[in-house]
C-alpha cells in the first residue's frame, strides 16, 4: 500500500484484542475515531487464554504462544491496520497549504478561501463576534452611566454579612433575617462621639471603650 500522507497528531487506541485509531483536528482539537478492527492473532490468544485459565496445562502454554506470536506480528499488522485508518478518516481533514496543519473539514475549513480557518477566518463567523463584542462594549458602557449606589449609604461603614447571624445584609441597615443593626456604631461614654465599626478607643478625645 502506497505512504498516505496525512496528521501525526493521533492517539493509538489499539489493544491486543484489535486496533483503532482516534485523530485530532490541529486547530479545534475535535477527535475522529476510526472503526474498530479486529485483530484474528489477537482473537486467538484471548480465547487460548480463556481456555486456559479454565483447563490449565498445554492451553495455556497455547495461549502464550500465541502472545507471543501476535507480538511478532503486531509491527506490521498495526501499520497495515494504522493506514486503512488514514484511508477511512482522511477524507473529513484538509491540509492548509499556508500553515501545513490538518484540520477538520466541517468545522475548521474555509472552502471559499481553500484555507484553514486560522489562516482565513470566516467572515459571517467573524461578523457574529465582532457584532457580540461591540455589545457587550456599549453594554458596559451605558451601564457606567447609571448610578448603582444612589440607594446605597457608601459614607456607613457595613460588613457584606451580619455579625449577628451571618446573614447577607443585601446592603440594607438592618439584617433581613435577624434585624440586627448592618452598620455598628460605639459611643463614647465621655464625649459622646459615635464611631463606626468597633474601635478600642475614641476617635475624638481618644478615651478607651
Amino acid at each position: 500500500m502506497p505512504t498516505i500522507p496525512f496528521t501525526g497528531n493521533y492517539e493509538d487506541l489499539s489493544t491486543d484484542r484489535g486496533y483503532q485509531f482516534k485523530f485530532y483536528c490541529e486547530k479545534c482539537s475535535n477527535g475522529y475515531m476510526s472503526t474498530f478492527k479486529t485483530s484474528k492473532i489477537g482473537a486467538l490468544g484471548s480465547a487460548a487464554r480463556v481456555a486456559g485459565g479454565l483447563l490449565g496445562g498445554v492451553f495455556g502454554r497455547v495461549a502464550d504462544s500465541a502472545y507471543e506470536v501476535q507480538r511478532a506480528v503486531g509491527g506490521p499488522a498495526h501499520d497495515s491496520a494504522l493506514k486503512e485508518a488514514v484511508t477511512e478518516i482522511a477524507p473529513i481533514f484538509k491540509q492548509c497549504t499556508r500553515c501545513g496543519n490538518w484540520v477538520c473539514e466541517p468545522i475548521c475549513w474555509n472552502k471559499k478561501a481553500g484555507l484553514c480557518e486560522s489562516c482565513a477566518p470566516d467572515m459571517d463567523e467573524e461578523m457574529a463576534a465582532a457584532q457580540a463584542e461591540a455589545a457587550r462594549e456599549q453594554i458596559q458602557e451605558k451601564a457606567r452611566t447609571v448610578d448603582w449606589t444612589k440607594q446605597r449609604d457608601v459614607k456607613t461603614v457595613t460588613g457584606a454579612v451580619c455579625k449577628e447571624c451571618g446573614a447577607k445584609t443585601q446592603g440594607g441597615k438592618f439584617c433581613p433575617e435577624c434585624g440586627a443593626p448592618a452598620a455598628t456604631k460605639r459611643g463614647c461614654a465621655q464625649c459622646g462621639h459615635e464611631a463606626e465599626g468597633a474601635p478600642k478607643f475614641c476617635p475624638e478625645c481618644g478615651q478607651k471603650y
